[in-house]
């Protein structure tokens, strides 16, 4: 735990601010930190959150835009959105589950 003093109006207070938990990521084999919060609110993304860590999740974030640009995808197109869905899971788990 992190321990931090917060001045306010004149006086001093501790808190304690709760410790990122850990993964082990199944992309990189390594047990890392987890991200805060799962990335989409559906299946995907607790999946992601329950496996991945979040330095792999910050360089799937920079792959995906380098995909976005290449392929000149428009995401508000279903087919472009199920494409890069299909990434994600390629990128992250190696291949897309069925």
């Amino acid at each position: 735990m992190v321990q931090r003093k917060l001045v306010s109006r004149g006086y001093h207070r501790k808190f304690t601010l709760p410790s990122m938990s850990d993964v082990t990521c199944t992309r990189c084999n390594q047990t890392r930190e987890q991200m805060t919060a799962p990335p989409f609110p559906n299946e995907l993304g607790n999946r992601i959150y329950d496996s991945i860590c979040q330095p792999c999740w910050k360089e799937w974030l920079q792959y995906q835009t380098a995909i976005i640009n290449h392929y000149a995808l428009d995401l508000r197109d279903p087919q472009a959105r199920q494409f890069l869905t299909t990434q994600t899971e390629t990128y992250l788990f190696g291949q897309p589950q069925a």
